[in-house]
């Protein structure tokens, strides 16, 4: 029977494929974090709380399109998570892609506090 942790991510997955940013937001903290895989080291791009997660999805100048998760698994280390994944899609510029990804995360009071996320590039 999945638990509490299980019905998280599976409503955050979920979420994330429909790039649905209301409940992806409803499954994280009121401070929740997102180092994303691009920008500045050493944390790349980081996103804090839900309005800065609600303008990056609402961003189109670098969002992908038609991105789909799939092959996605979580895996438990202790008190920590991490989701392996594989994302296809369209980037900003019109490019196709397909690659493989991990995100490691934590989480506080019953939802998701970080996401710290990793893809394979070119």
């Amino acid at each position: 029977m999945p638990d509490a942790i299980d019905d998280l991510f599976r409503r955050f997955g979920k979420a994330f494929n429909k790039a649905d940013v209301e409940e992806i937001a409803a499954c994280v903290t009121d401070d929740f974090e997102w180092r994303l895989n691009a920008g500045g080291a050493p944390a790349g791009r980081v996103i804090r709380g839900k309005e800065a997660l609600r303008a990056h999805f609402n961003d189109k100048s670098t969002a992908h399109r038609e991105a789909r998760y799939s092959e996605a698994s979580i895996h438990r280390a202790g008190d920590k998570l991490f989701g392996t994944f594989r994302v296809t899609g369209v980037d900003h510029a019109g490019k196709p892609f397909d690659r493989y990804g991990i995100d490691l995360y934590e989480l506080k009071d019953g939802k998701i506090a970080l996401k710290d996320s990793y893809l394979k590039v070119d």
